[in-house]
C-alpha cells in the first residue's frame, strides 16, 4: 500500500496542469496519501501539521487560539528529485557531476544526432574525457582521479542522458580495461598502460563473448598455446560484439590455455594476425564502435598475461564491476525519456486541453517517476556500500536488472500511446528523424 500511496502523491505535482483529476478520492486514499507524504519528508525532519478543519487544530492553548502556520513551513515537492537525492551527495560529488554535466550537454549532445544517424563514433571523445579525468575515476594513483563510487555512478548517469553508446565506451574503458589491469595486472603492466588509458591516449576493449558462446563463457573456443622456448603464447579464435574493438589500441582478451584454465591477455594493436572488423548496420548503440576481434596465430609475450587472474573469476569480476555503472547509466537515459515525455504531454493540446490532463497519462508518468526514483536511491546505497567495502557481487547485479526492466516498460507505454511523439521535424537534411526518446529505448 505504501508504494501506491507514493505514486498518488507523485502524480499531481509532476504535471501541475489543474485540478479535478483526483477530486473523488475516498477518505482511505486521502489518509494513505498523508502517510506517504510524511514518509517522503521523514529524512528532513519536517513537521506536517494536522488539517486546520479538525477540532484538534482549533483547540486553545494558554487561552489563545492557535494561528495558522506560515506556508513556508510546508515542504516544496520537486518532481525532478522527489526523495531529495541531492542532499545525500557530498560537495565533491556534486561538483564532479555538474562539471561533467556541462561537458555532456555542451560538447556531446550537439554531436549525437548525426553520430547516431551515420553510425559514427568520434574517437576524440575519449581524449576529451581523459582531459576531464573521468576515465577509471575510482582507481587510486596512475594518473586517475580516485573519486568515490557514487561519483563514478553520477558520471555514468550524466553521460547516458546523452547516449547509451557513449556511456558504453566510457564503461568499457574504465571497468573492463583499466579495472582488470589494476586488479589483476602486474606492477609493470599497471605503470605501462594505466596512465595512458586514464589520459585517453590509449583506447581499450574487452574480449569475452564469442560467436558461439555468449552466456556460456566457460565453453569459449579461443585457445592460448604456451611456447616455453620463445616465452610467448599463441592465440587463435574470435570474439564478437566487442565495444570499442574497431578503434581500440589495447585488447583485453580471455582465452583458454592448455591446462583448461582461462587467463587474460593484453594484446596491442598492430600485432601480427590481430584484426578487429567493425559490425555495421546496428539498430541501437549506433554512436558506439562495435566489432569483432579475430586472432590468427597472434604471438603474445608472457609479460602480457594478467598474472592475478585465473579461471572465470577474472572476467566475471570485471563484469560485476561494470554492472554498477550500467545501473546508474540506464537511469540517466530513463530520466531523459521521462522529461521528454512529460514535456510533450504538457505541450500537446487535444480537445482543448493538454494530454497531461488525462488521468491515464498522469498514471504512466507517475509510475515512471516512482521507478526511476527508487532505482536512483538503490544505486546510491550500493555506491556507499562499495566505498565501505560492504557490497557483494549479487548486490551489484540486482539494481542493474531492475533498472533495465521497469523504466523501459513505462517509456514504451508512453510512446506507443502517442504516435505524434515518435517522430519530430528534423534540423538535418531529410524529412524527419528519430526522437531521442526512441533512440534511447532501442539502446
Amino acid at each position: 500500500m505504501a508504494a501506491g500511496g507514493c505514486r498518488s502523491i507523485l502524480m499531481l505535482p509532476l504535471l501541475q496542469v489543474g485540478r479535478g483529476c483526483y477530486a473523488r478520492r475516498t477518505s482511505a486514499h486521502m489518509a494513505l496519501r498523508g502517510v506517504s507524504l510524511r514518509l517522503l519528508s521523514g529524512g528532513h525532519r519536517l513537521r506536517f501539521l494536522r488539517a486546520w478543519g479538525s477540532a484538534a487544530a482549533q483547540s486553545e492553548k494558554g487561552g489563545k487560539t492557535q494561528s495558522r502556520p506560515a506556508k513556508s513551513l510546508r515542504p516544496v515537492f520537486d518532481w525532478r528529485d522527489p526523495l531529495v537525492l541531492e542532499e545525500q551527495l557530498t560537495t565533491d560529488e556534486i561538483l564532479i557531476r555538474d562539471t561533467f554535466r556541462t561537458y555532456c550537454q555542451e560538447r556531446l549532445m550537439p554531436r549525437i544526432l548525426l553520430a547516431n544517424r551515420n553510425e559514427v563514433f568520434h574517437r576524440e571523445i575519449i581524449s576529451e574525457m581523459g582531459e576531464l579525468g573521468v576515465l577509471g575515476p575510482t582507481i587510486k594513483g596512475y594518473g586517475c582521479a580516485g573519486v568515490s563510487s557514487v561519483a563514478y555512478g553520477l558520471l555514468a548517469r550524466e553521460l547516458e542522458r546523452v547516449d547509451s553508446g557513449y556511456r558504453s565506451a566510457m564503461s568499457v574503458q574504465s571497468s573492463l580495461v583499466m579495472h582488470p589491469i589494476y586488479a589483476y595486472g602486474s606492477e609493470e603492466q599497471q605503470k605501462k598502460y594505466l596512465p595512458l588509458l586514464a589520459k585517453g591516449e590509449l583506447l581499450g576493449c574487452f574480449g569475452l563473448t564469442e560467436p558461439n558462446h555468449g552466456s556460456d563463457p566457460g565453453s569459449m573456443e579461443t585457445r592460448a598455446r604456451h611456447n616455453p622456448s620463445s616465452r610467448t603464447y599463441t592465440l587463435n579464435g574470435a570474439k564478437t560484439w566487442i565495444t570499442n574493438s574497431p578503434v581500440a589500441d589495447l585488447f583485453v582478451v580471455w582465452a583458454q590455455c592448455e591446462d583448461k584454465c582461462i587467463r587474460g591477455f593484453l594484446l596491442e594493436k598492430g600485432m601480427r594476425g590481430l584484426s578487429a572488423p567493425k559490425i555495421e548496420g546496428k539498430f541501437s548503440l549506433r554512436a558506439s564502435a562495435t566489432g569483432m576481434i579475430i586472432m590468427d596465430s597472434v604471438e603474445v609475450p608472457e609479460e602480457n598475461v594478467l598474472p592475478k587472474a585465473s579461471g572465470l573469476a577474472g572476467p566475471f569480476g570485471c563484469l560485476n564491476n561494470a554492472r554498477y555503472g550500467i545501473a546508474w547509466g540506464v537511469l540517466g537515459a530513463a530520466e531523459f525519456c521521462l522529461h521528454t515525455a512529460r514535456q510533450y504531454t504538457l505541450d500537446r493540446i487535444q480537445f482543448g486541453v493538454p494530454l497531461a490532463r488525462n488521468q491515464l497519462i498522469q498514471k504512466k508518468l507517475a509510475d515512471m517517476l516512482t521507478e526511476i526514483t527508487l532505482g536512483l536511491h538503490a544505486c546510491l546505497q550500493l555506491g556507499r556500500l562499495k566505498d565501505q567495502d560492504k557490497h557483494s557481487r549479487h548486490s551489484r547485479s540486482d539494481p542493474r536488472k531492475g533498472n533495465h526492466r521497469d523504466p523501459g516498460v513505462h517509456h514504451r507505454q508512453v510512446t506507443t500511446r502517442h504516435p505524434g511523439a515518435q517522430m519530430v521535424p528534423s534540423p538535418l537534411p531529410g524529412s524527419c528523424c528519430e526522437l531521442s526518446l526512441l533512440r534511447k529505448m532501442l539502446s
